[in-house]
C-alpha cells in the first residue's frame, strides 16, 4: 500500500539540479524536523535541472501512520512532475459530492498537479499529489536529452513494477492452499478468500491512482491485474449481450420489489429505523454509538486528526459498524438463510476493528483527553457490542 502524505505536507523543497540525483526536504504536520530525500534518478523534463519549492495553503492533517514514515528516505525517484493533468471541482468537495448523489455533474476544470513519487527502502512507494500547492520553480541548470528522458521513464516504470510485484506476491500468498470451490468451506477458508480479495482490491486501487481511467490506462491495468484485454476476447455475437440487453436486465432487477424481512424476527434479526431503513439491531447500536461519541468529541472541541489514539478509537468504532452491516445485511433484509461460515468470517473482521477501537479508547483514557463519564460509557458500549458479536459467531457456527 502506498504511503500518501499530501494532506500532511506543510512545505517542501525538491532539488534535481545535479544530474541523476533528487535531494529534498519535506516538512509534515506533527513533526518538527523535515523528512529528508536522497533519491537516485531524475524528474520529468519540466522539473529536471530545477529547484522546486512548495507550500500547502490548506489545513493540514497529521497522518495516522506518521510514526512509521522514516526520517531519511533513500531509494529511487518514480514520477516527479508539476504538470500532471487532473480534474478539479469548481465547488467545495462536500457540495460536489452532494451533486453527485443527486446524479448531477459538478462543474470542474483541468488543472496542473504536482505529482511526487518515490520508492524508498524504508517505506516502499510514497506519493504526494496536489493541485492546491503553491509552487516556485527555478530556471533549469541543465536540460534533459531525449535519451535521458527515456532512461528516466524506464527507471520509474521499473520502480512501479517492483512495487506491483510485491502486491502480486501478497495476492498469490493468500491464493495458495485455497479449497476447491465445490468443497464445503469453513470460516477459515472464507477468511483466506477475503484476504485475497483485499489484496486484489489494493493492487487495483494502486493502479487506478497511478494511471487514471483513460483507454491507455485500462490496457495497463488489465495487463497488470491479469485480466483478459478486450482485444483478446473473441467477438461472439451469440454469447455477448448488447448494451440494451444489459440495461433491460438491470431495469428489471431495479423494478423487482425488495424482499420483506420475516415479521417474526423483528427486533432479533432486524429493526426499522426512523427513516425507514432496515438494520440489524447490533449493527444499528454500533452505528448510533460510534456517531454519538464522534459528535461528543466535536462538542469538546477535539480534533480527531490531532490525536492518533482518539482518531483510532472513533474511526475503528465506525469501521466496526460498516463490517457488521456487510456481515448481517442479507439476514436483515430477508435474503434467506446466510452461509454460517461466511458470516462468522465476516464477523471476525468486525471484531478485529472493535478491538482496535478498544485499544485506542484505553490510550485516550490514560491521556485524560475526555471526561471519565465518556470513557466509562464508551467502554460499556464496546463491551456490549463485543459480546453481541461473539454471541452471533457462536450462533452461526451452530448453523454449520
Amino acid at each position: 500500500m502506498a504511503f500518501r502524505i499530501h494532506d500532511s505536507v506543510v512545505r517542501g523543497e525538491i532539488d534535481n539540479r545535479v544530474r541523476g540525483m533528487v535531494h529534498g526536504k519535506i516538512w509534515v504536520e506533527g513533526r518538527p524536523d523535515p523528512v529528508v530525500l536522497e533519491l537516485q534518478g531524475n524528474a520529468h523534463p519540466d522539473l529536471a535541472g530545477c529547484l522546486l519549492t512548495f507550500t500547502n495553503p490548506r489545513p493540514r492533517v497529521t497522518h495516522q501512520h506518521l510514526d512509521s514514515l522514516h526520517t531519511v528516505q533513500r531509494g529511487s525517484i518514480g514520477d516527479l512532475t508539476a504538470s500532471r493533468k487532473v480534474r478539479v471541482f469548481d465547488v467545495p468537495l462536500a457540495e460536489a459530492l452532494e451533486m453527485i448523489r443527486r446524479q448531477e455533474k459538478p462543474p470542474e476544470h483541468m488543472a496542473n498537479s504536482l505529482y511526487l513519487e518515490w520508492f524508498s527502502e524504508a517505506n516502499g512507494r510514497v506519493v504526494i499529489e496536489s493541485a492546491d500547492y503553491e509552487l516556485t520553480i527555478s530556471a533549469p541548470e541543465w536540460r534533459m536529452t531525449p535519451a535521458e528522458d527515456a532512461e528516466r521513464a524506464r527507471q520509474a516504470a521499473a520502480g512501479m513494477s517492483d512495487f506491483l510485484q510485491a502486491l502480486t506476491e501478497a495476492i498469490e500468498q493468500h491464493e495458495r492452499g485455497q479449497k476447491d470451490p465445490e468443497a464445503k468451506w469453513d470460516e477459515h477458508d472464507y477468511e483466506k478468500l477475503m484476504k485475497e480479495s483485499d489484496a486484489r482490491a489494493e493492487k487495483y486501487r494502486e493502479l487506478l491512482e497511478k494511471y487514471g481511467d483513460s483507454e491507455a490506462a485500462e490496457e495497463i491495468i488489465a495487463r497488470e491485474m491479469g485480466w483478459e484485454s478486450e482485444a483478446e476476447v473473441e467477438d461472439d455475437d451469440e454469447e455477448r449481450m448488447s448494451i440494451a440487453e444489459i440495461n433491460a436486465i438491470c431495469e428489471a432487477a431495479a423494478n423487482e420489489p425488495a424482499p420483506e424481512p420475516d415479521p417474526a424476527r423483528e427486533g432479533i434479526d432486524w429493526i426499522r429505523t426512523d427513516d425507514g431503513e432496515l438494520r440489524h439491531p447490533l449493527q444499528h447500536r454500533c452505528f448510533e454509538s460510534a456517531m454519538r461519541f464522534w459528535h461528543q468529541a466535536d462538542e469538546l472541541g477535539l480534533k480527531k486528526s490531532d490525536d492518533r489514539d482518539l482518531g483510532q478509537f472513533l474511526f475503528e468504532f465506525q469501521t466496526t459498524s460498516v463490517k457488521l452491516a456487510g456481515a448481517l445485511e442479507g439476514l436483515t433484509i430477508g435474503h434467506g438463510h446466510p452461509d454460517g461460515a461466511f458470516t462468522v468470517a465476516y464477523l471476525k473482521r468486525a471484531l478485529d476493528h472493535l478491538h482496535k477501537s478498544q485499544a485506542g479508547l484505553e490510550a485516550v483514557a490514560l491521556k485524560k483527553l475526555v471526561p471519565e463519564e465518556m470513557i466509562a460509557e464508551a467502554r460499556k458500549e464496546l463491551f456490549v457490542i463485543r459480546e453481541g458479536i461473539l454471541k452471533l459467531m457462536d450462533e452461526f457456527r451452530g448453523r454449520g
